[in-house]
Order: C-alpha cells, then structure tokens, then sequence
C-alpha cells in the first residue's frame, strides 16, 4: 500500500515514462545492452527512492498504531466473581458491574443499578448539550457518554460493537491526524521552492534545446534528424523533470512528520502520551505553564499527619493502630469520627484474592480510609448498619461532599467534609475539649482559623467533618447546607515530588513560568509554592475568586507577578489561561485531572492531561498525556517539542543549500557550455541524500541540556532566521565558488586529458558536490554554536547515515558507472573531492563568528540562577 501511495508522485511518473522511452530509444539506436544503460540507471534510482518512502511510511504507522493503542488503554472499577477489580475496558463482558464516578466514560451500554444524582453527558451521541438524570425509572446507560455528576453502578449489556456507540462507529471513517501549524507552515515553503525549481526546470530545458537546435542549424543539419537527436532531446527533457524533482523538497514534510513521530515514540518511553501530533511541536513554544499541584507537583501519596479533634491537636505519625483514649477524645466523639470518615466516602475497603485490604479511590479519600482504618473501624460493618440516602459527590465548584444517612436506631444524620473554611462556615455548633457539643463563637473561629492555617503553613491538606442530626420528616431528596457541628479539622500530608525544584528551575533557565493553581487552602498553597522554588514572594499568591472580580486592566497589572492561585475554580483557572494567551500572547501550557478542567485545557495551547488522576474527559480534551502525573516529564516534553522545532530547521537549512547548488550549477553550465554536468540519475541520487536520508539524520537528533538554556520560539517568529539564511547564503556561495570553477578549469586544475577527460571531470563534480552535501549535513547540526561535532556520536541514526551515503557514494562511482555516468577515481581525485567537502567545515566557522542577531541579556532569577524572560516576565 505504501509502495503504491510512494508511486503517486507526478514527477516520479514523468521521470518513469522518460526512463522507458530511453530504454526504447536506446535499444533502436545503440543496441542491447548499451541501449539499456540511462533508461535503467532512472529506473533503479526510482526504485530506491520509492522503497525508501515507503519503508520510512510503514514504520512511522506502524509506531502511530502503536500510540494509537496505548491512547485507548483505558482501566475501568468493576465487580466480576464478588469482588472489586480493575480492568481495560475490552476485557468488559456482559453481566460485569462497572462503578461510575465524575467524569468516567461509560465503557459499555448497560442498565443502573444503584447510585446517588447520577447525570450522564449524552452529547457525543444525542447532540443534546443537557445531562440526562439516570435513575431506577430511567436506567439506560449508553458506550461513549460522558457521567457529568453523581456516581452509580451498573449492569453491562452490551459491549464492543454491539452498543450503540459501536453501530455509530461502524458507519463512520476515523480521520486521519490533521497536519501541524509546522507542516503548514513548511508546505507553503515547499510550495514556493517548487515553482522556483519548476522555472528553473524549464529555463534549463528551453536554453538546452536552443543551443542545440542553433548548433544543428549552424552546421546545416537542421533536416536532418536521427534516433540520437532525439535521445538528446529526451535527456534535456530527463534532466529538466530531475530538477523539479530535486528542487521540490518532498523532505520537509517527511522531515517534520519523521521527527515528530520519533519524538512522540522516544515521550511515549519517558511516560508521556502525546495524543495529537501538534502538541509536540506547540511545546517546543511553550512560554507558560498553568500546574496543578496535587499528584504533579506533589506525589498524591497521601497520608493523614495531624488531627485537631475536641479541641486538641494530636500527631499521627507511623502505622499504629490508634483508639480514642489515644487521641483522648469521647467515645461518643469517636464513634461519630469514624462514621464521618467510612459514611461519607466515595473510596471502597476491598479484599484481594489473599485477604488484605486494600482501598480503591482517590488519594485523599484513601487517605481517610487508611485513617479510620488505623483507628481500628470497620469499614463494613458501618456500611451495613446504615441506609444511604442521598450523596453529593465531591466536585471542583462545590469543594465539598455529602451525604444522608438513615440511623439503625432511628432518626437521620447529615454528614460533610470538605475544604477546611467552607465546611466551617456551614458550622455552627462544635465538639469542645469533653465532648460536649457547644456554640461556635466567634473565639472559638479565630481559633480553629488559626489551627487550619498553622497546618496549611506546614503544607499540609486541609479538610473540615462535621455532622448534623434532622428529624425522620427531613426529605429524603435534599442534604442540609448548613447548622452542622465540627468534628474534626484533618491535615493531610502530600509529599513534594522528588526533582521537582530542579525541574521548576530548568523551566525558569528556560524562559518559562510557571503558575501553580490549586484548589488548595492559600497558605497550603504557598508552602509548597516555596518547597517547589515556584513563589518567590508571599504578594505573588491570590486566591481565584479575588483574581475573577478584578478588571481587566488591574488583571493587566497583576498577572505578570502571579506565581500561585488558590482556591480557584474551574472558571477562575480558564480565565487565566484566556488572559494570559490573550493578553499578553503567551504560548499556555495547562495541567489538569479533574472534568471541570477539560475547559481550560481545551481552551490552552497545550492540554496536559494526568494519566493516573486524570478523569476520561480531561484526558479527551488534552493534547498530551503525562502517565506518571510527574512535573519533571512535563519539562521533558517541553524539551522534546524544541528539539523537534530545531532539527527541522537544521534539515531546512540542510536541504535549501543543496536546492539552491543543484539548481544554479545545473542551469548555469546549461546556458554556458550546453550540457549539464549533474545527469538525471546523479540528481535523483543526490535528492535521495537530501531528502530521505537528510531527514533521518537531522531530523531525529535527540534534545541536549542546552535547549533548556534559551528562551521558548515566540508566536509568529519566521521559521527560517537571520543564521540560517547567513549558513545557506555561505555554504551556497562556496559550493558554487568551487563546483564552477571545476566545471569551466577544471580539466587544466587536476591536469586531466584523454578522451574521457570530460566524463572524469564530471565524475569529479559530482564526487564533490556529494562530499560537500556530506559534511554540510554535519555543519547544519548547530545553526548558531561553532562546535558541530558536540554529541554527534550519541545520535546511532546520524553516523549510520553518514557512513552509509558515503559507502553508496563509493560503490555508485567505482562500480555502477554504467548506470550513473560516472568513472572509477583515483585516490588521489577521490582524496581532491574529500577536501573539498570538508573545506565545507571552515567556511561553517567563519561564516559562525559573522554576528546576524542582536545579543540577549540573561537577567538574574531571585534564587540565583539565570532566567530567561518570557511574555509577562518582560511586562
């Protein structure tokens, strides 16, 4: 299929058509196997050319399906044989009960069992942008919808192709991925470069033929034509078609799409799935980056550290088992800490196939389980006893979760936990230091305030439980929102992760800043801010409803300074983000986990969705995926995605300094002398160089630490920069300095006779013109740096490249004469041509030390080391 879609190409057809009218003529004219030689030298440069193609398209879909896969890999929560498990949703079978939470797809179509204000996002199947309530009159659960809220088991009854979404499937094509801003931007280069080889092509041809119908009329044969004539015509015509071909830099294309999918494979090992190609190059650009901090920053291994509870602080510390002497609290106050802590949950205690706990939810859910745990509660038992009436699952906006109990002995009970100051504000009553359940006053809030502030200064996680008893005539529907008594205020340790700071300070050295936005408590916020090497200073916080209310032009002012957001809303970090890309032009970068992310991510430049907390949808509206949830591989593919950006440019320059030599050699000696010393099989050799394996080589180069060291591409920067057109210029320059003078003195030069003195000459011009295009490909490693050889033996693909252009170069003149025109060398012509190429090495020096830019001053970052500014850094 690949071979086929290679052999697609206009003048790959042309040149096949002009190689089979050469060998007809050839054979009439010079008989076999003489006639054969040109036509077949066409033919089997063709042949190479379309394998290669084709070999380098298979591999790039083979590791596209590969990706493919792994973007599918997706693990649902089910009961199978009695017991809670985890599996990929294509091991789904009928009769499997999948627990659904916020922002779950559901995996297959099924039927509700049981569950608490569940609402399904049918839009994806219905177009309907309204969540559709499920519920015991109204079961029908549907494969590729979206739960908006609540949460609910239910029966699978249908999987695979079987469901709905499976028959939508079948009557559509998936398309292919679109092509990235680079490609674009590189196929409208291609474009401009194909219509000048195309006008040169056909000058070439038109002065070619001229000349020889002007030589035929001054020796009076103009009547007189033979089969000859004609093949020379056809030659012209051959030549003119290599042109195009050369001249048409089918490379770029390969080159960008070569290196993105190299760079996506080598992400794809260092845990980060990149699930559109674009968001690999976009990176490269990044000049900002909005980061959660739970699970990104931290390591979302979460433990309870601290307790205030009857008006104590205790410290839990270790594995041991603790009773409420211990914490010396009421057993009343006891009991009711643990039916807050194993009631009011969203996590499950399950037992594997040996008998040991373990819990299934989320870190901070798990967190408290393990607590309660610890206090020696049983996690079933409280469930048995009671009657779940309604539950509010946690979400972004609420901040909070509840939920409402009917008691074995009667009467119903309220429970709720959630962030620290807005569980406190729905207080009104607490447990005092006896366990008696007294007024809230006003001390007694500054005091609690304090103890939530002091644990956030320690960066710990605050949460609030609180509990409120209503009468049987309460309504079974609704949860109370206010008038609960405070248990207990729970600080919960979430260690920094290792090599975050260093990865943080990579990012500043690198000119990009980073905003850490959290729902967290602000003074949580900050001391993990600081751990991080994030905030500098303690004015650079705000909280997200303060930032929302400001105007725009006080958002204009402050934003530049802003390091950490607290407590901020989905709609407080989209704002952000929008001001920040709006603003001040930034290139945005966004973390996210949770569903009421997806629109800031959608919204970003770069979604970075978390591949272990991350929910289905904020893994749908993301670009790129980071397995681990670590920071440091966020600045990985921040690194890769430059590397990507300047390998093409190295390839650019590369392949425009060989565009430029092939087009003004060939069409020069034509107008000049009337023959072309580069034949159409030389061409086609060289394009092969050019563009196949010039893209293998430059294009998968792997990033070095140095590209962390300057600031990120901005917005609407030209591709190609004032070096890079100072090192094609130059190079271009050289080479046709060189390759003229062979071509007009040559012969007298390298004291050349005999009557193959022309085809040595030419075989010399040729030898040369590869050889300078050889060590080109080794100056065109680093664009601005005169040390071109500094990591060149870490890249395999590169030296396996090289030797391998020069081994064919070898074997194309020594042996394959027949076929390319050319004559075996002697050493010491081969060892003319080695230095001409290499001179190629000096003229990079010199050209290096001719300054194009205006120099860039490092400004100092608070900590010490350098940092590079970028959009607001520079306001």
């Amino acid at each position: 299929m690949f071979v086929w879609d290679a052999l697609q190409d206009l003048t790959l057809i042309i040149l096949m058509v002009c190689a089979v009218i050469s060998i007809g003529v050839g054979l009439a004219t010079e008989g076999w196997p003489k006639g054969m030689y040109d036509g077949s030298g066409i033919l089997l440069t063709l042949i190479l050319v379309v394998s290669v193609t084709a070999i380098s398209d298979y591999r790039q879909s083979l590791q596209f399906r590969e990706l493919d896969r792994e973007k599918k890999k997706i693990y649902v929560q089910v009961t199978r044989d009695g017991r809670r498990q985890q599996v990929s949703i294509y091991d789904l079978v009928i009769g499997d009960v999948v627990h659904l939470g916020i922002g779950d797809q559901v995996p297959a179509d099924g039927l509700f069992i049981s569950g608490y204000s569940l609402q399904i996002d049918e839009s994806s199947l219905s177009g309907e942008i309204d969540p559709v309530d499920i519920y015991e009159q109204h079961p029908f659960l549907l494969s590729g919808t979206k739960v908006r809220d609540g949460s609910g088991k239910m029966l699978v009854t249908a999987v695979g192709m079987r469901t709905e979404w499976g028959k939508l499937m079948e009557t559509l094509n998936e398309g292919g991925e679109d092509e990235t801003p680079l490609q674009v931007k590189l196929n409208g280069v291609a474009t401009i470069i194909g219509k000048i080889g195309l006008t040169f092509a056909v000058l070439t041809f038109v002065v070619l033929t001229v000349r020889f119908l002007v030589e035929k009329a001054l020796q009076n044969e103009f009547t007189n034509w033979s089969s000859t004539d004609a093949l020379t015509l056809l030659n012209y015509f051959a030549i003119a078609v290599t042109i195009i071909v050369v001249a048409v830099p089918e490379g770029l294309p390969l080159a960008v799409t070569l290196s993105l999918a190299f760079a996506m494979k080598q992400l794809m090992d260092e845990r980060a799935l990149v699930r559109h190609l674009s968001a690999c190059e976009t990176m490269g650009s990044a000049s900002c980056i909005c980061t959660d901090k739970t699970g990104t920053l931290t390591t979302n291994h979460m433990v309870v550290n601290k307790i205030w509870i009857c008006e104590k602080i205790k410290d839990i510390s270790g594995n041991e088992s603790k009773n409420f002497d211990e914490l010396e609290i009421s057993e009343g106050v006891f009991s009711i800490l643990l039916c807050a802590i194993f009631l009011n949950t969203c996590a499950e205690v399950v037992k594997d196939e040996k008998g040991k706990n373990s819990i299934l939810g989320t870190p901070t859910e798990t967190a408290l389980l393990e607590f309660g745990l610890l206090l020696g509660g049983d996690y079933d038992a409280q469930q048995r006893q009671v009657k779940i009436l309604k539950v509010k699952p946690f979400n972004s906006d609420r901040k909070k979760m509840s939920v409402l109990v009917a008691l074995p002995e009667g009467g119903i009970r309220a429970f709720c936990k959630g962030a620290a100051e807005i569980v406190l504000s729905m207080c009104d009553k607490v447990a005092d230091y006896s366990g008696e359940l007294v007024p809230l006053s006003e001390e007694r809030v500054r005091n609690i305030t304090d103890v939530i502030n002091g644990f956030a200064s320690e960066a710990l996680r605050t949460l609030c439980l609180a509990f409120k008893d209503v009468d049987d005539t309460y309504p079974e529907n609704s949860i109370p929102e206010g008038d609960y008594t405070l248990i207990a205020v729970v600080g919960i340790k979430d260690p920094v992760r290792p090599g975050v700071k260093e990865a943080v300070q990579t990012c500043l050295a690198a000119g990009i800043t980073v905003h850490m936005v959290t729902g967290d408590n602000i003074y949580t916020a900050k001391a993990i801010a600081k751990e991080c090497g994030i905030l500098t200073a303690d004015e650079n916080a705000i909280e997200g409803p303060e930032f929302s209310r400001k105007s725009l032009d006080e958002m204009r002012d402050i934003i530049p300074n802003i390091q950490v957001m607290a407590r901020s809303k989905p709609m407080d970090k989209l704002n952000l983000v929008n001001q920040l890309r709006n603003m001040f032009g930034e290139v945005v970068a966004v973390t996210g986990d949770g569903t009421n992310d997806a629109p800031a991510l959608h919204q970003s430049d770069i979604g970075l969705a978390m591949g272990i907390a991350g929910t289905e949808v904020a893994k749908e509206n993301a670009d790129v995926i980071v397995m681990d949830d670590n920071f440091a591989t966020i600045v990985n593919v921040a690194k890769w995605g430059r590397a990507v950006y300047i390998n093409i440019q190295k390839f650019v320059q590369f392949q425009l300094t060989v565009n430029v030599v092939a087009l003004v050699i060939n069409f020069v000696s034509a107008c000049i002398s009337g023959s072309a010393p580069l034949t159409a099989v030389q061409l086609l050799w060289v394009n092969m160089i050019m563009d196949t394996l010039g893209a293998l080589a430059l294009a998968t180069e792997p990033p070095n630490d140095a590209l962390m060291k300057r600031p990120p591409v901005p917005r609407g920067a030209s591709f190609i920069t004032k070096p890079m057109w100072r090192n094609i210029i130059g190079q271009s320059i050289y080479q046709l300095i060189v390759l003229g003078v062979l071509k007009f003195d040559g012969k007298q030069l390298l004291r050349l006779t005999g009557s193959d003195a022309t085809t040595v000459l030419n075989t010399v011009i040729f030898n040369s013109f590869v050889f300078c295009q050889v060590f080109n490909e080794i100056n065109s490693r680093e664009i601005k740096k005169i040390n071109i050889f500094r990591g060149m033996f870490d890249s395999w693909i590169f030296i396996a490249v090289m030797v391998s252009t020069i081994a064919f170069q070898v074997v194309i003149v020594e042996y394959l004469g027949t076929f390319a025109s050319t004559v075996p060398l002697s050493w010491q012509l081969w060892v003319v041509c080695i230095l001409i190429g290499s001179v190629s090495l000096i003229v990079a020096v010199i050209l290096k030390c001719i300054p194009v830019e205006r120099a860039v001053v490092k400004p100092k970052h608070p900590d010490g080391y350098d940092a590079l500014p970028s959009g607001p850094g520079l306001a």
